[in-house]
């Protein structure tokens, strides 16, 4: 099966790069071959290839740089999507797109579900949901997987800054207002492939199990790595960044468990893993 990566260099394609079937002939690029933004580059590029699924991992996801950049992370995350929404129209392609916490505003304090009012509260929660709907109202044939927390090889990402301070520093500040739910790379392409298999379509929630503060988040990490560094608890208020951030952010995972019998590990398994499978750590 001919499948279509967009945003080649990002962790998460490069998770699904590793963890694809022996049948799938991949192509996978980025922005300086298929520029989601680029609608007749991406039709010419779709049109050539011809694939039966398309994965879209391209996003602007640098939550500060989306509050200056406004009109570029709607480009990327809303129109981008729609673009590849409408190639994957003209050749009967299937698309999967992601997505984040953070069209939610994070006032709850139960998890997110699927059907949940959305309300971001910075700009990069509100290009995502512009995404999200560009793709529901140009393809039926789609799946939208929000996750949150992402870490992974081959990126830039929590897990890796806190290893590095940690190494460098005797004492780190993390945040303790701020809860969700670390998610690793692998346990989330492993998920989404099984939703794919078995014909899902339309939106899901998928992360690791649990949550957690980003404070408890590095004691973890700390802990696993067998680091000596000392965590002290801060509030997002000393820590004063051009986005807001939802203070909670968790999503509720129970449709894809209820309806494909899907789910993640944990996240403390999760993490576990990777830091014992990484190269990186």
């Amino acid at each position: 099966m001919k499948v279509l990566i967009a945003g080649a260099k990002g962790m998460l394609a490069k998770a699904f790069k590793k963890m694809s079937p022996q049948d799938w002939d991949v192509l996978a690029v980025d922005k300086d071959v298929l520029d989601i933004t680029d609608k007749v580059s991406v039709q010419k590029i779709t049109e050539s290839f011809r694939p039966k699924l398309i994965i879209n991992c391209a996003a602007f996801t640098q939550v500060d740089d989306c509050e200056a950049e406004k009109a570029q992370a709607f480009l990327v995350n809303g129109t981008g999507p729609g673009n590849l929404a409408d190639a994957a129209r003209q050749v009967g392609a299937f698309l999967i797109h992601f997505s984040t916490d953070y069209v939610f505003d994070g006032s709850s304090n139960t998890p997110y579900r699927e059907d949940d009012p959305i309300q971001p509260i910075n700009v990069y929660g509100a290009s995502k949901w512009e995404g999200e709907s560009q793709v529901r109202n140009r393809l039926d044939d789609h799946l939208i997987i929000r996750t949150q927390w992402l870490y992974g090889d081959g990126g830039k990402h929590f897990v890796g800054t806190v290893l590095h301070l940690a190494k460098n520093n005797p004492t780190l500040k993390m945040v303790q207002d701020q809860v969700g739910s670390p998610t690793w790379t692998e346990d989330l392409c492993q998920a989404t492939l099984a939703l794919y298999n078995q014909g899902a379509v339309g939106t899901f929630h998928l992360s690791n199990q649990g949550h957690c503060s980003w404070y408890a988040f590095a004691l973890k990490i700390i802990g696993e790595a067998g680091l000596s560094a000392k965590i002290v608890p801060c509030s997002s208020a000393e820590f004063p960044r051009a986005a807001r951030r939802p203070a909670y952010s968790v999503l509720s995972t129970e449709k894809a468990k209820q309806q494909f019998n899907i789910s993640l590990p944990s996240w403390e398994a999760g993490l576990k893993q990777f830091i014992s499978s990484s190269q990186e750590c």
